[in-house]
Order: C-alpha cells, then sequence, then structure tokens
C-alpha cells in the first residue's frame, strides 16, 4: 500500500479534491432524488389513483436527470479510486442490486403508468415499492460501508469477505432511518410542489408532522450507535476537534428548529432549503469524521487513489462537466417550479 507520507503534495491535493467531489456529487444525490424516493414512499399510503399520478406527474421532468448525480457518483469513484470501486462493489453487490432493481421498478411504473389503463394499479405499486426499495437498499449500503470490510492481501488487495458480510443490525437500522428520513423529504417536497388548495397538501401537512419525529428519533439512535460501535467515530468526535463538532451539531439542531418552523408556517420552499441543508451539514461532518479513510478501517482515500498521471488526466476530462451539471439541475428545477393540482396526474 502507497502511504501518505510517499505521496508529493499536488498528487495528494488532487486526491483530496476528488474525495470531496465525490461527496458532493453522492449528497446532491441524497436531496434530490430523496425527496422523490420519499414521494414514492408516501404514495403507498394513498389509495387514490389519480393522486398517485399526480405525484408521479410532479416529479416528470426532474426525476432522470436527479438520478444522473448517482452515475456520476459511481463513474468518479471508478476514475479515481478504482481500488475502492472493484472492492467496495464487490463487497456490496447484493444491496446495491437491489437499489438497482428499485430504481428500474420506479422508472419503469413512471412510464407505464401515462399508457396504461386496466394495469395502473400494478403500475402504481410499482412506483410505491421501488422507491421504497431504492431507499431502504441504499440506507443499508451506507450503514454496510460504515462497518467497513475484510480485504485479502495479495499483490493486488480485493474484498476478502463473505456475501453477507454487509447484513448486520447496524445496516438494517440505517435502511430504516434512511426511509424514514427520505419519507420525511418526500413530505416536504410534496406541500411545496402542490397547490394548498388540494387534497394532496392536507395530507402531506400530517404525513411530515409525523415523519419529523420518527426522522428525529431513528437519526438520534444512530448517532449514538455509530459513537458506540466505531471508534474512528468516537476518537473524532471526543478528540482534539471536539468542539467543531459540537458547533456542527448546535447549526443542525438550529437548521432543525428553523425547517420545523417554516414547515408549520406552511412557508414550504423555506422548509424544504432548510431540510436540505440539514442534510448537506450531517454528510459533510460524516465526511470530516472519515477523513483520511475512503472505507473506515480498510482503506484511505490516498490508499485508494489512481496512479497519479492518470487521476490528472481524468481530472481534465471532467472537471468542467461539474458546473456544467450543477446549471441544469437549478435551471431544472427553476422551470417546473409551479404548484400543481391533482388533475395534473398523468392519466389527464
Amino acid at each position: 500500500m502507497q502511504h501518505i507520507m510517499d505521496i508529493t503534495h499536488g498528487y495528494q491535493w488532487l486526491t483530496f479534491i476528488w474525495w470531496v467531489l465525490i461527496g458532493l456529487f453522492v449528497v446532491l444525490y441524497i436531496i434530490l432524488d430523496g425527496a422523490d424516493l420519499g414521494s414514492g414512499i408516501y404514495s403507498l399510503f394513498n389509495s387514490d389513483s389519480e393522486e398517485r399520478g399526480a405525484i408521479m406527474a410532479s416529479m416528470a421532468g426532474t426525476w432522470d436527470a436527479n438520478e444522473t448525480w448517482l452515475v456520476v457518483a459511481g463513474g468518479a469513484i471508478f476514475g479515481t479510486f478504482p481500488l475502492a470501486y472493484g472492492s467496495l462493489f464487490h463487497y456490496l453487490m447484493i444491496p446495491l442490486m437491489v437499489v438497482l432493481w428499485g430504481i428500474i421498478i420506479r422508472a419503469v411504473s413512471l412510464e407505464f403508468h401515462h399508457y396504461s389503463k386496466r394495469s395502473r394499479a400494478l403500475w402504481d405499486w410499482g412506483f410505491g415499492i421501488g422507491s421504497l426499495v431504492t431507499t431502504f437498499g441504499a440506507g443499508v449500503c451506507l450503514g454496510a460501508f460504515l462497518q467497513g470490510f475484510q480485504m485479502t492481501t495479495g499483490q493486488v488487495p480485493t474484498f476478502g469477505g463473505g456475501a453477507l458480510d454487509f447484513l448486520t443490525p447496524f445496516s438494517i437500522l440505517t435502511g430504516f432511518t434512511a426511509v424514514i428520513a427520505a419519507s420525511l423529504a418526500g413530505g416536504a417536497y410534496l406541500r411545496a410542489r402542490f397547490d394548498r388548495s388540494t387534497e394532496i397538501y392536507a395530507k402531506a401537512l400530517k404525513w411530515t408532522d409525523l415523519m419529523f419525529y420518527l426522522a428525529l428519533v431513528a437519526i438520534m439512535i444512530t448517532v449514538v450507535w455509530t459513537f458506540i460501535q466505531f471508534s474512528w467515530a468516537r476518537d473524532k468526535w471526543i478528540g482534539p476537534y471536539w468542539w467543531a463538532y459540537v458547533i456542527a451539531g448546535a447549526i443542525v439542531l438550529f437548521a432543525t428548529w428553523s425547517m420545523r418552523k417554516a414547515s408549520r408556517e406552511q412557508r414550504d420552499i423555506t422548509a424544504m432549503i432548510w431540510l436540505a441543508s440539514i442534510v448537506f451539514i450531517n454528510f459533510a461532518t460524516m465526511m470530516a469524521t472519515l477523513y483520511p479513510w475512503f472505507v473506515p478501517g480498510t482503506m484511505t482515500i490516498y490508499d485508494a487513489a489512481n496512479p497519479s498521471n492518470s487521476l490528472s488526466a481524468f481530472s481534465y476530462a471532467m472537471l468542467g462537466f461539474v458546473p456544467v451539471m450543477l446549471s441544469y439541475n437549478f435551471y431544472q428545477a427553476w422551470v417546473f417550479r409551479a404548484r400543481l393540482h391533482k388533475l395534473a396526474g398523468y392519466a389527464h
């Protein structure tokens, strides 16, 4: 393994920048597609097919672009951290396959609902179940990732564990936490997308109230469990820079209070922005806790990085696309910003 002291300063910085960018791609996917997935989970508890169609219509112009960030993150890991890509995806093969099938089912359901008549109820369920499966599987992947995994000791280290190593009580907990958090994001999204006079908006009011408190409990349990189980996290949180984590926690609490206040006052866009801020700050705190690990206890970002020349070439080829994609996402959100009515459903 190549260690930090053996790496040139410029290469070390380039590796660090790509690690941060991959984190940015992942958190953008969580924020953007998390709301869509949460809306799909909510639809499982809505018996009105027309309302489910309206929910699908609300994301018709944006859902596929939101998922692009997941593809970009995977491609960036392949190009910049190939050792991590090969071993991590081997380790998470089963839950990632579940996530992929969930995404496929949801995508097919979104399209077929529009054209179907007799089978519309089937695609309604497909949309909800695909969203649920994708979210739960992604949450399991996150928990399994934080646990780390075994590597072989040969010339080219690879994943050396078993097929079900990812499945633990902690990863199951993070799966449920992801479902609850996405459900909250979905409720906030629906309130921002639908007219206040619609039945969907009224139902989303009650939904977000319930999910807010469930998310608080689930996230607190996950944080406490992480502190108890993982020494790499505990050492950072109570180490020399403990004060930085206290400040981050205080900011998250303030953002949570602000989100709740905006939600109660029906300032729906503001509530969504505060919720996105909470996700972003929590994710940034997690990355600060992880550094310098790419996978905790398994490999550092410098161990997993591509050779210097390859990383430089990849950077020249790819970095120009990042501002273009960010601009496109912003433009999309602006174009589809208007509130919808129930009759905006695919069937009308």
